[in-house]
């Protein structure tokens, strides 16, 4: 079985769909059966670290791809079939819009947000979102779903037939799991994420400020993330209301999540929600809304709100920062669920969706 899985996002700066894309081909390749073959498009066989801000590749290098990628989406199988190389499947991302000839076609869902708050995103998002589930995500012989309150989105959006899609969650890196902390001068609360409007921060600031002078002088709120879409009204809060780190380099993401008191995370909307995860890896107590994948992600090891309260979201700040004792249970309940999201098992569970396509 050869399968070839689409890694243009390590070309692109690019976060959640990067991370999922380098540690999953990482892990499919360790497990892969001997006479399995796991490939990288377009012509990525190499991609040595995770760096969300850059390409994984050189200047030159990179536009050479792209450029390959651009050509299989106008010429479509004619240049797509060659590319591939005799795959088997070819496991589309994204950026894909046509789809090969002999090569069977499969695909991750992430989220639909586009469909769900397109008021989150800009036009163009929505519209390249739309057209890769009309091209691919509806022509495809199997999809993975990264949680299963994205796989009944994508049923009843999309209207895509049930057993066509297979939930396998994502993985956490092995580098959260019980990471030493990074030490600050002070107790603090972390965010991390890109900072749009689907992150909600604009709520979390204003449930900061309305906790007590004496909270908020023990505590300090830190943010870590990229700007993104229309994000300047939010960052110009950020930085007078917060601690605000900007990007973070990968190989320092895990001291600065297992240094946290608490980790918030106010979201709107997630199809897995990562840092979550990463935190209760890390043995941190976490605050998360009470909406989309997030309670199917995190169980009973986290604490929820609704992320629209500004009420809520502080009386819970407040509540988990007066008692150590509710986060060290929060903590020690998250790093026993955080096993169920190693990459080894997603990787194990993918191997056999495949086969299962492939009939192997």
């Amino acid at each position: 079985m050869r399968v070839t899985i689409d890694a243009t996002s390590a070309l692109l700066r690019s976060a959640g769909v990067k991370g999922y894309t380098y540690h999953w081909l990482r892990h499919l390749r360790k497990q892969a059966a001997p006479g399995e073959e796991i490939r990288a498009f377009p012509l990525l066989d190499r991609w040595a670290s995770l760096d969300h801000e850059r390409s994984a590749t050189s200047f030159l290098s990179t536009v050479g791809r792209l450029a390959a990628l651009h050509s299989a989406n106008v010429l479509g199988a004619a240049v797509l079939d060659p590319l591939l190389r005799g795959s088997d499947i070819f496991h589309a991302g994204n950026l894909v819009r046509r789809a090969p000839s002999r090569a069977r076609l499969t695909a991750t869902i992430h989220d639909l947000t586009s469909w769900i708050m397109p008021e989150v995103h800009t036009r163009a998002t929505a519209r390249a979102d739309q057209n890769f589930a009309e091209r691919i995500l509806k022509r495809a012989h199997g999809l993975i779903a990264v949680s299963e309150n994205t796989r009944q989105d994508a049923i009843r959006i999309l209207r895509l037939k049930p057993e066509r899609i297979r939930t396998i969650h994502s993985g956490v890196a092995e580098e959260y799991f019980d990471a030493a902390p990074q030490p600050r001068a002070k107790p603090y609360v972390l965010y991390v994420g890109t900072i749009e409007p689907r992150k909600n921060l604009g709520l979390l600031l204003d449930a900061w400020g309305a906790l007590g002078p004496d909270l908020r002088e023990q505590f300090e709120l830190v943010i870590a993330g990229p700007q993104g879409w229309n994000s300047s009204g939010t960052m110009a809060r950020i930085r007078r209301e917060a601690t605000y780190l900007g990007y973070v380099l990968e190989q320092e993401m895990p001291g600065l999540v297992a240094g946290a008191a608490l980790f918030v995370y106010p979201s709107l909307y997630e199809g897995f929600g990562f840092p979550v995860v990463q935190a209760m890896a890390a043995h941190v107590a976490v605050l998360a809304s009470r909406t989309s994948c997030l309670p199917e992600i995190a169980g009973d090891a986290a604490a929820y709100v609704d992320p629209r309260s500004t009420s809520e979201i502080a009386g819970a700040l407040m509540r988990l920062l007066e008692s150590p004792e509710e986060r060290a249970r929060l903590g020690k309940l998250g790093r026993a669920r955080a096993e169920g999201y190693r990459w080894e098992r997603c990787a194990e569970k993918s191997l056999s969706f495949f086969r299962e396509v492939t009939g192997s």
